[in-house]
């Protein structure tokens, strides 16, 4: 193979750099290439990639953290070296012993792709929710590739996808399969166990801890609502009561960020104060967060109005949290999924269509909130870690009586209510009675509810509506509704020309977050197409 492709490979490495600013690695066997950009987490000192067996007849470059490392190093054969104490080497010494069944004993967030030169085969694998962002392509040459990030893929590829969560890419079968596949993942099924607060709480505080795992400064997103709260109290205890602080100190940090009086500031103190965090109270202005956009598109890789809309105060949050030397972060993402937590929710007719709509959700976070939480902040080398999407954890979580999880006001069953319930201790309580049953905010509202606001006057400003009435012409896939979602396509198209580009994105008619499954449960969601949490009409400030 030339120079020149070796040149052009780390070029195209080097798109990806701001997600692993700390090492860069190369390994190549004839015409196969892995490169890899690090963020150091786990084994700083010596876990550069790509990663080896024992003889290095087996290679591998991963994105993300492997939690059952420990565990599944302690069922090798003594045979078996390791050249380094990161956790993500266990899948090479893993895919020895298993082949390609490997990958469904990984515990953890993950996108990898395996060369073994014994073989000339290789393997390429996503987790099971789609936590890491992952993407598939195809050369006119007939190369296949693969990247965390379509911008190191849209030049060289004739076209290229979204890499599906909970699958595995084998060169040996040539194609992708599916290796997750819980009983709960069957939208058939309504499950019917009874509701244990007891095990939730417990799966629950099992999925922080595993997630403490870290050789380097880290902290809590805190923005004030139910699940960061959770998350970080949880953390905050563990902290306190254990060893895991002897390395970084036994008082949690934490991070909010939002407009100057925005709700989720007032609350993310509060709760700070309450658990004891070293909290970090972050601000930006309505022209900071409009200034970005450019920037927040590239990033992110989408054109969707709530993604694009939340993701901008996360970008701007990372960018100052990794000043402060802090590199890893744990944040609440995926509850509202899994928990219907979203406030259209209560317009849900039964249980089953309300089950039916968090596995719908959940099968497309990795387009949605797993995309803003991992690719905002991997844009300035932060890695973002979700406790609610724990396997283990959610095998619990979906697998009770979703009648559990219906909205009843008039009851006082409000969203999420089977977690609040959970850790509802009056003895050692986790959080204040008023914060733990807070009404949902969605990230983009509780921010500073003028930010959205200014976001549509913004776009007013851009786009004319002679480029409006034209724009099914222009956008015929995925046609741009409103003047916000017709600025961000345009800013996309910038970016990413490409028609393999565009498709990437999802699209069809929401409703506060909603699929378009669920607009049928209310006749007034037809009218009022908006992803803010304020569109359904419960909220306590709704249009």
């Amino acid at each position: 193979m030339s120079a020149a492709t070796r040149r052009r490979i780390l070029q195209l490495s080097r798109r990806l750099r701001h997600r692993g600013p700390d090492w860069s690695g190369l390994h190549q066997t004839g015409s196969n290439y892995l490169a890899h950009e690090r963020l150091a987490i786990v084994d700083p000192a010596s876990g550069d990639q790509p990663l080896y067996n024992e003889d290095k007849s087996i290679a591998v470059t991963v994105n993300g953290e492997i939690y059952n490392h420990e565990q599944l190093r302690k069922q090798f054969k003594e045979d078996h070296k390791f050249h380094t104490a990161s956790d993500c080497e266990v899948i090479a010494h893993l895919y020895e012993e298993a082949g390609e069944d490997a990958v469904a004993k990984l515990d953890g967030m993950f996108s990898f792709v395996l060369y073994d030169s014994r073989t000339g085969n290789f393997i390429a694998a996503r987790d099971p929710i789609g936590i890491t962002p992952m993407y598939l392509g195809w050369g006119r040459d007939g190369s296949v590739w693969f990247a965390s990030e379509m911008k190191a893929l849209k030049d060289d590829c004739e076209r290229f996808e979204v890499f599906p969560p909970g699958h595995i890419f084998s060169s040996v079968e040539g194609g992708l399969r599916r290796y997750y596949s819980p009983p709960w993942f069957n939208e058939s099924i309504i499950p019917t166990a009874p509701l244990d607060l007891s095990e939730l709480r417990l799966a629950f505080t099992r999925a922080v801890i595993k997630r403490l795992m870290t050789d380097v400064p880290f902290g809590v997103l805190l923005s004030g609502g139910l699940d960061s709260s959770l998350v970080s109290a949880v953390a905050a205890r563990h902290i306190k009561e254990s060893n895991v602080g002897d390395k970084w100190g036994h008082q949690l940090h934490s991070f909010s960020i939002g407009l100057k009086g925005s709700p989720d500031l007032k609350a993310a103190r509060e709760v700070s104060e309450y658990i004891g965090t070293l909290h970090y109270e972050l601000h930006f202005t309505i022209q900071e967060g409009i200034d970005a956009l450019s920037d927040v598109i590239y990033h992110i890789e989408t054109y969707d109005l709530t993604t694009v809309r939340a993701s901008t105060p996360m970008f701007l949050m990372a960018r100052k949290i990794k000043a402060l030397g802090v590199k890893m972060v744990l944040s609440g993402e995926g509850a509202d999924e899994i928990f219907g937590g979203y406030l259209y929710f209560h317009k849900a007719p039964n249980k089953e269509e309300f089950h039916r709509e968090t596995l719908r959700k959940i099968k497309l976070l990795h387009l949605y909130d797993c995309l803003r939480a991992n690719k905002a902040t991997s844009a300035w080398g932060l890695e973002v870690r979700v406790p609610f999407l724990d396997r283990d954890f959610m095998n619990v979580a979906m697998s009770f009586d979703p009648a559990e999880k219906m909205i009843n006001r008039a009851e006082g069953r409000i969203e999420k209510f089977a977690m609040r319930k959970a850790f509802d201790d009056k003895e050692k309580p986790y959080l204040p009675q008023h914060i733990l049953y807070r009404q949902k905010e969605q990230f983009s509202d509780g921010v500073g509810y003028s930010w959205i606001d200014s976001l549509k006057r913004h776009a007013e400003e851009q786009v004319t509506d002679r480029m409006m009435a034209n724009a099914k012409h222009v956008f015929p896939e995925n046609t741009p509704p409103t003047k916000e979602g017709y600025l961000y396509r345009m800013i996309f198209e910038n970016h990413f020309p490409q028609s393999s580009s565009r498709s990437t994105v999802p699209g069809g008619p929401s409703v506060a977050c909603s699929t378009a499954a669920a607009i049928a449960w209310d006749e007034s969601f037809k009218n009022n197409l908006d992803p803010s949490g304020r569109a359904v009409g419960v909220h306590d400030d709704a249009y």
